[in-house]
This record gives C-alpha cells, sequence and structure tokens, in this order.
C-alpha cells in the first residue's frame, strides 16, 4: 500500500479508502459484524488507514462497529465521518447543514465511534437553505475545539466548493481539504470543473461508486436488467438511468475485454484507473459486502498500468468537451484571443 497527501493538509492516506457503508444489514447491503470484522482487519493488514463511515450508514450501526474495531489503533488510523442527511422524517432540524444539526451530528458519530476527534469531517451534501458563513463558521469552531481536524465535502456544484473555500480563506477558517464525488469509468462529469478547482485549490478527490455500482466489476450482464441486490446496488430511478444505459454498457464491455487481455478482473482495472490519475490527487473508496470482494478490490494495488493502457481505458469513456471549454479550447477562439503567432506560444490550461 502506498500513500497520498490529503490535499493542502500533512495528513499521508492510503491510496485506497475503505469504505464502510456495507458495515451493518439495516440498508439490505450490507455484511454481519464478523464479515465486516474480517474485512477491517484485511484492509489495515495490508497497509490501509483511511476509512470512510456516515452517521446515516446503516443507522449508525457503521460507526458503532467501527468504533469497536479500531480498539487500540485509532492513532494510526484516519476515520472520517459525514454529517448533513436526515436522521428523523419528523424533525425538520434533524437534517441540513445549519450550526444545530452539525454540533449534534457530529457529538452522536463521536459517541458511536467511541473517539474524541475524527480526522476528516464531511459535509454529506450541500444545503441551499444553510448560508456558506453559518457552515463554514461551525466547521471552523469544531476545528478549533479540537474534535475535527480536517474538513471535506461532498455532493456539492464545483461553485459552491470554490465560495466556501474563498469565504474561508477570507475569514481565516479552515478550508475544505478534499472532495468526495460520484466518479467512475462511466460518470466522468466531474471532470470538467472539479478536476481544475482540486488542482487549483490543493483538494483530493475521493470518489465514491468506484465501480459503478458494480456495473464494473464484470459479475454480471451489463446487457441484462440489474435485480436483486446488484439492482439494490445500481439503484433505480434517476441514477439508474445515469448508471445503466447503452454508453455505460459498451463501456463495461469493453473493461471486460481488456481485463482478459491483461490477465486481471475489470474491476482492478477501473480501480488503478482511478488510481493513476495524474492531474489530481484521487483516492477511491472501496467497500465490499465480503473478504473476497474485498481481496479482488486491493488486488488493483499490484497493478500498474502502462502509459498505453491508460491511455485505452481512459479512451473508453473520454467526456466530450462542453461550453465554454470547447469554444475556449479551440482553434478558432485561440486564434481570435492570440492572433498568428498562437503557434509559437506556450499553451495554457483550458479545462
Amino acid at each position: 500500500m502506498k500513500y497520498k497527501k490529503l490535499g493542502r493538509s500533512g495528513l499521508q492516506v492510503s491510496e485506497l479508502c475503505l469504505g464502510t457503508m456495507t458495515f451493518g444489514e439495516e440498508m439490505g447491503i450490507g455484511a454481519a459484524e464478523t464479515e465486516c470484522r474480517a474485512i477491517f482487519d484485511a484492509f489495515l493488514s495490508a497497509g490501509g488507514n483511511f476509512i470512510d463511515t456516515a452517521n446515516v450508514y446503516n443507522r449508525g450501526t457503521s460507526e458503532r462497529m467501527l468504533g469497536r474495531f479500531i480498539g487500540t489503533e485509532r492513532d494510526r488510523l484516519v476515520i472520517a465521518t459525514k454529517f448533513s442527511l436526515n436522521t428523523r422524517t419528523d424533525d425538520p432540524n434533524a437534517g441540513g447543514n445549519h450550526r444545530k444539526n452539525l454540533a449534534q451530528a457530529l457529538e452522536a458519530s463521536l459517541r458511536r465511534l467511541g473517539t474524541g476527534y475524527v480526522d476528516l469531517f464531511w459535509v454529506h451534501g450541500w444545503d441551499a437553505s444553510t448560508r456558506l458563513d453559518e457552515l463554514m463558521r461551525a466547521l471552523d469552531d469544531q476545528v478549533r475545539a479540537g474534535k475535527v481536524l480536517h474538513i471535506g465535502v461532498s455532493n456539492a456544484p464545483a461553485w459552491v466548493v470554490a465560495s466556501a473555500n474563498t469565504l474561508a480563506a477570507e475569514r481565516g477558517w479552515t478550508p475544505f481539504t478534499a472532495v468526495q464525488l460520484h466518479y467512475n469509468l462511466v460518470e466522468r462529469s466531474i471532470e470538467r470543473e472539479f478536476f481544475q478547482l482540486a488542482a487549483a485549490q490543493d483538494m483530493a478527490i475521493t470518489p465514491w461508486s468506484p465501480l459503478a455500482g458494480g456495473l464494473l466489476t464484470g459479475k454480471f450482464d451489463a446487457a441484462a436488467p440489474a435485480s436483486g441486490r446488484e439492482g439494490a446496488r445500481l439503484g433505480q430511478g434517476p441514477r439508474a438511468a445515469r448508471v445503466l444505459n447503452d454508453r455505460s454498457r459498451a463501456v463495461a464491455e469493453a473493461l471486460s475485454t481488456m481485463a482478459v487481455e491483461t490477465g486481471c478482473r475489470p474491476a482492478q482495472l477501473a480501480l488503478a484507473w482511478l488510481c493513476q490519475r495524474s492531474t489530481v490527487t484521487v483516492v477511491p473508496i472501496i467497500g465490499a459486502r465480503s473478504l473476497r470482494q474485498f481481496e479482488e478490490n486491493i488486488g488493483s494495488l499490484g497493478l500498474q498500468l502502462t502509459a498505453a493502457q491508460l491511455a485505452r481505458i481512459d479512451g473508453l469513456s473520454a467526456p466530450v468537451p462542453e461550453y465554454p471549454q470547447a469554444l475556449l479550447g479551440s482553434e478558432f477562439f485561440q486564434r481570435l484571443m492570440h492572433g498568428e503567432v498562437v503557434d509559437r506560444m506556450q499553451p495554457g490550461r483550458i479545462s
């Protein structure tokens, strides 16, 4: 296991993060405690130190289970948890990013985890009803109190993250050091804005669903409708429509073909491609319901792809440039901007 710096922080985190949404069975996609313990132990044995959970995972079971597991290993682990999502549907203040929910959620998470602090506290999603200054000040207060070491944000537009970090810089508050986003070979929307933002503001990217809900594992027919556990992971409605379409199925099939040629599993190729992204720090979050699944995923660490292999995988689903990048990067616009000498100029970064 190698380690990467977590954005602008000095923290060194394992190149794969262990996701614990599967720790517990309340959500119908998890595992019993004995299997989760085996996965946890295997992750630590492989050199892993970065573990991700949330207050809502399996109604708190994930955090409680993790709290029992970490024991004497707490000091060497980088524990991340989240708040934002509603934990009591009849209470309008039991969700959102306002100060009250943040403080209550953090205290409850610390109790379940059995620790006095978390290394990374995620905002689980953008809450348009809470002002950014309230959120960023409340997060900074928890950092100054020693209950949170670093902060990150998930599921938010790039302009919101940029605005939040700008506000933090102006006020002397703690900025976001990482973003957790939906990113994999078939969902690459974040490359249009977030890659540039992460590079400019020195934030790490930790992709959730790096295997597209199982689509990129090669373990079920990409051309057939998902059912059972597969269907539960891939979801239904708008998210399923984004994951299960002709384009994504074609990508999954091409990845499986390449995996056979390479002598590895499709999931390992998909994870290796993420880990070896060169323009930003990417740390995929891997989850597993069984030790066997985990061992297959961790096998991606021994896979060093060549430049040609990376380019081939990248070409399976490279995003089509959109406005304004498509216009700004065009030869037509560059000549309008710089004249005929543009061919003799060092190019800048458009996207």
